[in-house]
C-alpha cells in the first residue's frame, strides 16, 4: 500500500493543470495567498465553528489545544487551515512531513527544540513509519520522550519531559492511519470539497491580492472548472490572468477567461484532455465497458494507479464512470457529455 501512496503523490501527471497535488510553483502561490485568519478563511464553515471554540476554551484554560487531525482530498486547505489554528492561537508553528521523519532520532531532534504551545504540523503523516510512530505514541500522550540508551541486557530506558505543545497532523488517507495514532488526536475534522459559491469568493479574493480585475462572470467559469478544489481554482485564475495580460488589456472578461479554457483544452467541467481519453477510450475500443483496470491501462498507457487514484475519482464523483463487478462503465451522463449517444 506505501508504493500506491508514493505513485499518488509523485506520480508524473502532478504536472496536469487540474490536479489538486501541490506542483512545482504552487507553494509560492499558495504562500501569497494563504488566509491568516478564521475569518479570511472561505468555505467549511462547520470545522470553523468548532475550531473556534476548541481555540477560545484553550485560550480561557491557558493551555495549548488538543492535537488535531485533518483529513481529506489534496488541495482543499488542510495546510492552510493548520497555519491559520496556529495564528488564531498564537503558537508558533513548526513544519515537516511523514516520510522526512525517517529515524526515531530526527524526531527526537524536533521534539526536544519545542517551546510550550508550540504547534508541530506533520504533513502526510499516515507515511510516518512504524519505528517513529511508536515514540510520537508517548511524546502525544505524556509529553515525554523514551530514549533507549544502549543495546542488549545493559540496554536501558531514559525518559524525557517534553513541554505541553500539539501536533496538527495531514493526511490524505485516514484509512492508511493506524489505530493508536488516529486515537491520540482529540480533534478530527473531514474537509469536504467547496460549494460553487465559496470557491468564486476564494477567486474573488485571491484576485484582489493579485491585483487583477474580473468579471463576475468570469469568476463563475473558473469555479466550474476548479473541481471544487481551492488549490485548482487559484492555479486556473493564474493561467487565465497571464492569458488576459499577453492577449488582452489584463482585466479578465468572460470572453477572454473562455478563449483561455480553449487554449488550455479544459472544458467547463474541469475535464482536461486526459479525461476525456480515458472515456473515450471505453467507448471507442470496448463499447463503453465493462473493461477491467488492467486492460484500460494497457490502452490508454497510464499506470494502473494513476488511473484509480487520480483520475477515476473525479469521474465518479460527476457521474460520468461506474466501476461494476466486471469493470468500468461509462454511464449515460458520461456519453451526454461527450455528445454521444448510449447504445442500447
Amino acid at each position: 500500500m506505501e508504493g500506491l501512496v508514493y505513485n499518488y503523490n509523485m506520480s508524473k501527471n502532478n504536472d496536469r493543470l487540474i490536479s489538486p497535488i501541490e506542483r512545482q510553483g504552487d507553494e509560492a502561490l499558495d504562500l501569497s495567498l494563504r488566509p491568516k485568519t478564521l475569518r479570511e478563511y472561505i468555505g467549511q464553515e462547520k470545522i470553523k465553528e468548532n475550531l473556534e471554540i476548541t481555540i477560545a476554551a484553550a485560550k480561557k484554560r491557558g493551555e495549548p489545544i488538543e492535537h488535531v487531525l485533518l483529513y481529506g482530498a489534496p488541495g482543499l486547505g488542510k495546510t492552510t487551515l493548520a497555519h491559520v489554528i496556529a495564528n488564531e492561537s498564537g503558537a508558533n508553528i513548526r513544519v515537516t512531513s511523514g516520510p522526512a521523519i525517517e529515524k526515531s532520532g530526527d524526531l527526537a531532534a524536533i521534539l526536544t527544540n519545542l517551546e510550550a504551545g508550540d504547534i508541530l504540523f506533520i504533513d502526510e503523516i499516515h507515511r510516518l513509519n512504524k519505528t517513529v510512530e511508536e515514540i510520537l505514541y508517548p511524546a502525544m500522550e505524556d509529553y515525554a520522550l523514551d530514549i533507549i540508551m544502549g543495546k542488549g541486557p545493559s540496554a536501558r530506558t531514559l525518559r524525557l519531559d517534553l513541554p505541553k505543545f500539539t501536533i496538527i497532523g495531514a493526511t490524505t488517507l485516514a484509512s492508511l492511519l493506524s489505530s493508536p495514532l488516529r486515537d491520540r488526536f482529540g480533534v478530527t475534522h473531514h474537509l469536504s470539497f467547496y460549494e460553487t459559491e465559496d470557491i468564486k469568493k476564494i477567486i474573488s479574493r485571491s484576485a484582489g491580492i493579485l491585483g487583477v480585475e474580473i468579471d463576475p462572470d468570469a469568476e463563475q467559469e473558473i469555479a466550474k472548472r476548479s473541481r471544487r478544489t481551492p488549490r485548482i481554482a487559484n492555479r486556473l485564475l493564474k493561467r487565465v490572468r497571464d492569458y488576459c495580460e499577453v492577449k488582452g488589456d489584463g482585466r479578465i472578461s468572460l470572453k477572454d477567461s473562455l478563449d483561455a479554457f480553449r487554449m488550455l483544452e479544459v472544458d467547463e467541467l474541469g475535464l482536461d484532455l486526459i479525461d476525456r481519453r480515458i472515456l473515450e477510450t471505453i467507448i471507442d475500443k470496448f463499447k463503453g465497458g465493462p473493461v477491467g483496470l488492467n486492460t484500460l491501462s494497457a490502452a490508454t498507457g497510464e499506470e494502473m494507479d494513476t488511473i484509480e487514484n487520480i483520475y477515476e475519482p473525479y469521474l465518479m464523483q460527476l457521474g460520468f464512470l461506474d466501476r461494476s463487478p466486471r469493470g468500468r462503465v461509462i454511464t449515460a451522463r458520461g456519453y451526454q457529455h461527450l455528445g454521444l449517444k448510449q447504445p442500447e
